[in-house]
């Protein structure tokens, strides 16, 4: 069962948290959680976001009407095809 906490932040870094939260779209919690579950697992959180699969595919001309669902699957699987 999840836990509730508290914490206390300085009013500066408090600022910057909501801001970035909300840079990526999400609550100031999730973006609390996302970091915590970062530094224990060393992985996202539970919600990444978007953003995370911007910048993972090759340069190259593309054509992503056509090709969209080969594009996402390779930024996904990190460049790997199935056999």
């Amino acid at each position: 069962m999840p836990q509730r906490t508290q914490i206390t932040l300085p009013t500066e870094d408090h600022r910057r948290a909501r801001a970035r939260a909300s840079e990526l779209g999400v609550s100031l919690a999730e973006y609390m959680r996302g970091l915590v579950a970062r530094d224990l697992h060393g992985r996202d959180g539970p919600s990444s976001s978007p953003e995370d699969l911007f910048d993972l595919g090759s340069s190259r001309g593309s054509d992503v009407a056509k090709q969209k669902d080969v594009y996402v699957g390779e930024a996904v699987s990190g460049g790997r095809r199935r056999p």
